[in-house]
């Protein structure tokens, strides 16, 4: 049975060697982009079009057409690639369509190779754009999947290719429209199946003549495996994401993809047969497939890979949530075209003709919204078990206050490539939450807002919220103390008021800050000058390439400074120096933790609005402000939070200290 997507919907795919069918109302350009596990493409090498047309595990037609078939064999794919994207481009000569709104809407197709279409998708809605990212095949955990992608770009194919992360983008559309302009149109390319020799390299070569077939014989899969995305993220899991890259939170994290070393190494769960191509899933007498593994994931460390699967995890909440978000807007949208029917049918106003359609009409409309909720349940499921069990194995520094991790906590030797500052859900997965990994150093400051518009879950009021908030800030600067090796960061905190006196007792009993907390104008202006000149004396030796020659009173540590209650007990001279360490102090590591309300610098008018925006905003409740990358989904934040009675923190900072006063 065909399954028909809607836009960022996905489906497993049963077989290796596929055909892709597409067909379009004006002939059309079809090429395939290859990305490795965290998306990146690895130069016009990785692009078959017309001017290239095989790479092993792919083959495109060489000419526009109305109709297109392309041979893909997913078990031929060299190893690094974990994402195929196919994509339509219109022509740009003359008298060819000027946009994809002036034709009939694309469809495309996947078929096994005894011609049994596996899932189907049609490009609706498209209008100014020239070119399309019609499907995505990725491959997680193994196993192969397909998405509905219809993403389009008006500016054309030069403008996908630079999507895609190519640099050389304007320069190989140009070449895909002149290799095209000399190829006479048909209406029917048939690419080539023939197999070609088994051997492929891990990297695809810069020429192949043909696409490469297994003979290993496709095997179907439990449809009920892990639903994500690409990889992490989850992927969030297979979680790596894209890479080079931002933070899903507020896309300024950069993702992290394999060393370029010799020899690859083999992450693979010893619990699972090395493979190829998606094998079957192993099943229990009662059919269920196989549970899923904590850090099954790409990466050089179990670290990596569990955050990779938290990516994948994270992406892939976000992808089943949009298709079943688009399921119910396509069944609230054809409920009411019919109930529009219905009414300007003049038989239907007389009898019960009219109210038998417009039940009809309903009961259509809740069928499909049943069948997208099943389906989004399935896959709640899925993201459920594997949060159960990713959980328990993260590191400190990924993990909650509550994991027992902590309860064995010993000060790290290497500083930790990301940090946990929360978790995020959507209102249809609660009670699901996916942690939120930020990569560290931290590229941003940031500020934990006291302010009352965050207080959405009925507190009493600003006070509350305000000691709230300074209470988070220090649980988070014990967090950063932990899980980095001693002497590697060293926390200062500006409290001009004492107001967070009590908020910080933890730090301060345990001796872990570096100095007294300053309070006063005259320590504000002290703590911001040391730093300011830290700042400064380092990017001086950095500049010139003598860091050996700074001074011995300069701290090289990373640098965290708190500030309390901002603005006050801050000048005009002491704001610009808070907005020179917020801007400049990251690359050379000072990072700004401000726990502050918007409204009480509200004097300063425009002028701390790109501070502001230079930090990012966590609160100390629950709060959607978040978005991720790639739907857009407003995501709900819920603070790290310290279980009520629990003395971890007093624990953990004690080690802290401990390990602190050998080193010193």
């Amino acid at each position: 049975m065909t399954a028909e997507l809607a836009r960022g919907q996905n489906h497993p795919l049963s077989h290796i060697r596929l055909t892709i069918r597409i067909s379009a109302g004006a002939p059309v350009l079809a090429g395939a982009v290859l990305g490795d596990e965290n998306g990146t493409v690895h130069g016009a090498q990785w692009v078959a079009h017309p001017g290239a047309r095989a790479l092993p595990g792919i083959e495109v037609s060489q000419q526009s057409a109305t109709e297109h078939r392309l041979a893909v064999d997913l078990g031929a794919l060299p190893g690094a690639v974990h994402r195929v994207d196919v994509f339509l481009a219109l022509l740009t000569g003359a008298g060819a369509p000027q946009r994809f709104g002036a034709v009939a809407a694309p469809h495309t197709a996947v078929e096994g190779l005894d011609g049994t279409e596996l899932v189907c998708f049609t490009l609706t809605g498209l209008d100014s754009e020239t070119a399309v990212l019609a499907l995505e095949l990725y491959r997680r955990q193994g196993a192969w999947k397909v998405r509905a992608m219809g993403q389009g770009y008006a500016a054309g194919l030069t403008a996908l290719l630079a999507d895609q992360g190519l640099r050389e983008a304007g320069d190989l559309a140009a070449a895909v429209h002149e290799t095209a302009a000399h190829s006479p149109s048909r209406a029917l390319p048939a690419p080539s199946t023939a197999p070609a020799p088994q051997g492929t390299s891990e990297a695809v070569p810069h020429d192949a003549s043909a696409v490469a077939a297994r003979d290993t014989a496709s095997a179907p899969y439990d449809t009920r495996a892990p639903e994500p995305p690409h990889t992490p993220a989850s992927g969030t899991a297979e979680p790596a994401r894209p890479s080079g890259t931002r933070n899903p939170y507020d896309a300024q994290a950069s993702g992290a993809g394999p060393r370029d070393t010799g020899a690859r190494v083999d992450y693979t769960h010893p619990g699972r047969r090395p493979h190829a191509a998606p094998p079957p899933v192993s099943a229990d007498a009662d059919g269920s497939p196989e549970p899923p593994v904590a850090g099954d994931a790409v990466g050089w460390s179990m670290e990596e890979r569990l955050y990779n699967q938290v990516w994948g995890m994270f992406e892939d909440l976000a992808r089943t949530t949009a298709a079943y978000r688009s399921a119910v807007d396509f069944a609230d949208s054809r409920l009411e075209k019919e109930l529009d029917q219905a009414l300007t049918d003049p038989r239907g106003r007389l009898g019960t003709a009219g109210e038998t359609a417009r039940e009809a009409a309903h009961a259509r409309r809740t069928q499909l919204v049943d069948q997208a909720r099943a389906v989004l349940d399935r896959d709640l499921a899925q993201l459920t078990a594997e949060s159960e069990v990713v959980e328990p194995a993260l590191p400190p520094a990924y993990a909650g206050w509550d994991n027992p991790v902590w309860h064995g906590y010993r000060m790290p030797t290497e500083p930790p490539m990301a940090l946990r500052l929360g978790d995020l859900h959507l209102p249809e997965s609660v009670p699901l939450r996916i942690p939120m990994l930020v990569r560290l150093p931290l590229e941003r400051g940031l500020w934990l807002d006291s302010g009352s518009v965050a207080a959405s879950d009925g507190l009493p009021d600003s006070a509350e919220l305000r000691h709230l908030a300074m209470e988070a800030a220090a649980t988070l600067a014990a967090r950063l103390l932990a899980v980095h090796p001693a002497g590697d960061l060293s926390v200062q905190v500006i409290d001009p008021a004492g107001a967070g006196t009590a908020a910080f007792a933890p730090l301060t009993r345990a001796g872990v800050l570096a100095a007294p907390p300053a309070t006063g104008a005259a320590g504000v202006t002290e703590a911001l000058e040391k730093l300011t000149r830290r700042v400064d004396l380092v990017q001086m030796a950095l500049r010139g390439g003598a860091p050996e020659s700074l001074p011995a009173d300069v701290d090289t540590a990373r640098q965290l400074l708190i500030v309390n209650d901002f603005p006050h007990g801050f000048d005009d001279r002491a704001v610009t120096r808070l907005r020179y360490l917020a801007d400049e102090g990251p690359d050379v590591g000072v990072h700004l933790l401000l726990v502050a309300d918007r409204e009480d610098a509200a004097a300063y008018g425009p002028l701390l609005d790109p501070l502001w925006r230079s930090l990012m905003r966590l609160t100390p409740v629950p709060d959607d402000h978040f978005a991720d990358p790639w739907v857009g989904h407003a995501w709900t934040y819920d603070p790290s939070l310290v279980p009520a009675g629990s003395q971890i923190v007093d624990q953990v900072l004690a080690e802290v200290a401990r390990t602190l006063a050998k080193y010193r």
